[in-house]
C-alpha cells in the first residue's frame, strides 16, 4: 500500500486508526479455547467486526513468536486474513547488521519465503543505515523507525542532547537522507503531546505511527493538535482498549463499539482540517 492509497483510505473511512492485534491467549475469552487455534479465531472475529472502522492492523510479533511453531503459524494465518484495503504492520522492531536485516526483511516482505507480505515493519535504527536499508530495498514497502517512544526508559537515550539536538532528532534528520516520506515512517508515542512539534520540525511530511492511545493514556486530541499535517500524517494505534473490551462471548461486538468511538473522534479531528 503506497502513500496515496493510505490517504485514500483515511478519507474513505474518516479514520486513521490502527488496531493492534497483540493477542495473548491468557486474555482472550475462555469460550474460544475450544477452537484448534484460539488466537486465530479471536483475531478473525476482531477483524470482521472492525475492518470498516480502521485503516490498519498492527501485529506485535512478540505475542506470536513466544508460542513457537504454533505462534508463527497463527501469525501467518492472521496476516492472510487481513483485508486487502488495510495497511499491514509487522511490529517486530528488528534491526541488525546488513545481512541479518536482509533476512528479517525477507521474513516479513517475501511471501515466497515466509508466506507473509506485510506493507511495513517497525525497525530499531540504533545500528545505522546498513541495518535499515535492507527494509527500504523492497519495492513498495515501508520501514517504520523508532523515534520518540513513550516508555519510561526512553529518557535513557532518546532524550539525550548532543549539540543543539536530542538523540531522536539526530535519528530523524539522518534517516531522512536514506529514504523519503513515501517509504519511511516514524514511531512516536501518544503521550508525547507537544513533543510532536519537535518531530514535525524534522519530519514534516512523514506518516507517524502513534501507539499509546487508549489503555496507555495518550490523548488523541493532543496527538492531532501537535502531530497532524496536511495529509493527516498519522496512524494511531489502539490495542488493549479495543480488543479486550470484553472477556465474554460479546467480545467482538464490544471491540467494534470501542473502535467506533475512536473512529468518531478521528472523524471530528479530520473535519477540523477539512480532510
Amino acid at each position: 500500500m503506497n502513500r496515496q492509497q493510505i490517504i485514500e483510505q483515511i478519507k474513505k473511512k474518516q479514520s486513521f486508526l490502527a488496531i493492534g492485534l497483540d493477542t495473548d491467549i491468557n486474555k482472550i475469552p475462555k469460550h474460544l479455547l475450544k477452537y484448534d487455534n484460539p488466537v486465530l479465531e479471536f483475531n478473525k472475529q476482531i477483524i470482521e467486526a472492525t475492518q470498516d472502522l480502521c485503516i490498519s492492523y498492527k501485529i506485535n510479533t512478540a505475542f506470536y513468536e513466544c508460542n513457537g511453531i504454533k505462534g508463527w503459524q497463527a501469525l501467518i494465518d492472521t496476516f492472510k486474513y487481513l483485508p486487502q484495503d488495510t495497511f499491514s504492520i509487522a511490529d517486530a522492531k528488528r534491526g541488525d547488521i546488513g545481512n541479518t536485516s536482509s533476512m528479517y526483511a525477507k521474513a516479513f516482505f517475501d511471501p515466497a519465503a515466509s508466506e507473509m507480505d506485510f506493507d511495513s515493519v517497525t525497525v530499531a535504527p540504533y545500528m545505522g543505515e546498513d541495518s535499515v536499508k535492507p527494509f527500504l530495498d523492497f519495492e513498495g514497502k515501508w520501514a517504520i523507525l523508532l523515534a520518540l517512544t513513550s516508555n519510561s526508559g526512553s529518557h535513557d537515550f532518546q532524550q539525550l542532547k548532543d549539540g543543539d539536538k536530542k538523540f531522536f532528532e539526530w535519528v530523524i534528520e539522518k534517516s531522512s537522507q536514506w529514504a523519503n516520506a513515501d517509504k519511511l515512517m516514524y514511531v512516536v508515542g501518544a503521550t508525547r503531546g507537544e513533543g510532536f512539534l519537535d518531530i514535525r520540525k524534522y519530519a514534516p511530511d512523514n506518516f507517524l505511527l502513534v501507539p499509546g492511545v487508549g489503555a496507555q493514556g495518550g490523548s488523541l486530541e493532543d496527538v492531532c493538535k501537535y502531530g497532524m499535517n496536511k495529509d493527516c500524517g498519522l496512524i494511531v494505534n489502539s490495542s488493549r482498549a479495543i480488543i479486550y473490551a470484553s472477556a465474554g462471548e460479546d467480545f467482538a461486538e464490544r471491540a467494534r463499539e470501542e473502535a467506533l468511538k475512536v473512529q468518531q473522534q478521528m472523524r471530528n479531528e479530520l473535519q477540523k482540517i477539512h480532510f
